[in-house]
């Protein structure tokens, strides 16, 4: 087969590229700009664009398919050409589902954990030794690409994210999958510039569960009281419901250890939202026939995704995690975690606002008092990406007000985050970095690894 790639540098369409090119097929692509590590993943293959920009002479008529990602917009040059050829344009969202038609898909949703208990699913059933497409937002451990197809498999899981798919199909990527197995993690405001209301966002979850298949299951959390009003709103009488919590647990020697049947598994992963995303990840394996206490086995190994509470560097006196919180939920569960997990260390957090949604001053309200659980709170932000985004300008007092935390630190320059990063002190400390931006180009765990030592 021979697919021609529109926006080939994304995270996750370079990944679908791969896959495609490894089990044989031809491929090419197009990008105005691809950055690492889509740059140098592509180029040891052949598949990196020999130069960039738009060119319509790549759309011939033996293509089979073009795969459209969401960088390219409507009037991009190989977009109309395909299309005034009639060739068939796909998103990838749509593709994956082309290809998983006779199989059981598993697809989880929700506002925050979508790639964590992706992750956890994938981890556990290869160790199970089964065979599985996938699709995940996350480089993980033990798995070479973020997307893999195989003919051969019966079962496909899904990170089912709630953007929109392309730019000729303006809907949230999970409407495509039609699960067998849904999972939702739980549901809290966030692409304001595309979901302005909290109703509209919210009207996306009911349509998820209305494309579950029949005879099929929803995961769901019951301690998200939005979550359960939606779902008890939506009942069906043709599909199952399994509603999960968090799973007893102990901390013991800043190790979580969860018990079960008289033997004791000790858990990399910590914090009760990460227990309450490995429950869901339990029912879904169960789904598909793994034993609790095999999950359980499993579940010891695993690390975590990539930027998820990720261990950037540890010292006797001082640990630091990397985290793509940057939601105000995601905000709040992540630096409870920390502080449960290590209740007597000083707790430093970090985070970068980055996000459309957390840049926009009419959001900013919602960030209040959700920095409240850090011994000391600091928020980076950079004009810069103000005017990028295209978004009015915000100041530090807008920052302090909307967070309502008296001592709140803010940073809009790369030396002033320097500063306040310098001015710490590092015994029995945790430093929690978290954002889904890059720190305006500083590297802070650079800065953080000489400041702390080894």
């Amino acid at each position: 087969m021979k697919y021609h790639f529109i926006a080939i540098g994304g995270s996750v369409m370079h990944n679908l590229a791969l896959d495609i090119h490894q089990q044989g097929n031809n491929v090419t692509g197009s990008d105005d700009e691809i950055f690492e590590p889509s740059k140098s993943r592509l180029e040891k293959v052949g598949l990196l664009p020999s130069e960039m920009g738009w060119f319509p002479e790549k759309i011939t008529s033996d293509l089979d398919a073009v795969i459209l990602g969401m960088h390219a917009h409507k009037d991009n040059p190989e977009l109309l050409k395909a299309l005034e050829m009639g060739i068939t344009v796909y998103s990838y969202p749509e593709f994956m589902y082309e290809q998983s038609l006779n199989k059981k898909r598993i697809v989880v949703g929700g506002s925050h954990g979508k790639t964590t208990i992706t992750s956890m699913i994938m981890h556990v059933l290869r160790l199970q030794q089964k065979n599985f497409d996938y699709l995940v937002g996350a480089q993980l451990d033990g798995f070479e690409t973020m997307v893999k197809i195989d003919p051969k498999s019966e079962l496909v899981v899904f990170e089912g994210d709630e953007y929109l798919a392309s730019t000729l199909n303006l809907i949230p990527k999970f409407h495509l999958y039609y699960p067998h197995v849904a999972i939702i993690s739980g549901i809290a405001w966030d692409h304001m510039n595309v979901f302005p209301t909290f109703d509209n966002y919210c009207d996306q979850f009911t349509k998820f569960i209305h494309k579950i298949e029949k005879g099929g299951k929803l995961i769901y959390c019951e301690k998200d009281e939005v979550l359960v009003s939606i779902v008890n709103a939506n009942k069906r009488n043709d599909i199952e419901y399994i509603p999960y919590s968090t799973p007893d647990f102990k901390i013991i020697n800043e190790e979580t250890v969860i018990s079960y049947n008289g033997k004791s598994y000790e858990m990399k992963v910590f914090g009760e939202h990460n227990l309450m995303n490995m429950e869901a990840a339990h029912y879904a394996c169960e789904s598909v026939g793994v034993k609790y206490e095999n999950f359980l086995l499993a579940m010891k190994s695993f690390t975590g995704a990539a930027k998820r509470l990720e261990l950037m560097h540890k010292t006797k006196n001082s640990i630091v995690y990397k985290d793509f919180a940057h939601s105000p939920s995601k905000l709040v569960a992540t630096i409870q975690a920390v502080r449960t997990q290590y209740p007597n260390r000083r707790i430093y957090a970090f985070v970068e606002l980055h996000t459309y949604s957390s840049l926009n001053k009419a959001f900013l309200e919602q960030y209040k008092e959700t920095m409240d659980n850090a011994d000391m709170s600091t928020v980076f932000y950079s004009p810069h990406a103000l005017e990028l985004k295209k978004l009015p300008p915000i100041s530090i007092a807008d920052i302090k007000t909307a967070f309502s935390k008296q001592d709140l630190n803010v940073a809009n320059t790369n030396d002033d985050l320097t500063n306040l990063i310098e001015n710490t002190e590092t015994n029995d400390s945790v430093y929690l970095m978290m954002s889904s931006g890059n720190w305006n180009g500083l590297n802070v765990f650079d800065l953080l690894k000489k400041k702390i030592g080894n």
